[in-house]
């Protein structure tokens, strides 16, 4: 089965990965090259993805949204059950 071709991905600086309460999670903030809404994921250490359904308008309110649910719900709110 053949595919077309991948849309190019930017990058956010944004994006890292951080360790706490001894949770590591790597926070990945993208966007398609030629659509202008980010995308923020994050993926824990098992593996598991948590994608936001809503695009954010810039890089930095997709990392402010990440902020918040961490502030909000902890660390844990991203660990598999």
């Amino acid at each position: 089965m053949e595919s077309g071709p991948h849309p190019e991905l930017i990058e956010s600086p944004l994006g890292r990965s951080i360790e706490q309460d001894g949770v590591r999670l790597t926070i990945n903030i993208v966007r398609i090259a030629t659509e202008p809404g980010w995308s923020l994921e994050v993926v824990n250490q098992c593996g598991t993805s948590i994608v936001w359904n809503d695009l954010f308008a810039t890089d930095r309110e997709a990392d402010a949204a990440f902020r918040e649910a961490l502030a909000e719900e902890g660390a844990e709110a991203f660990l598999d059950n």
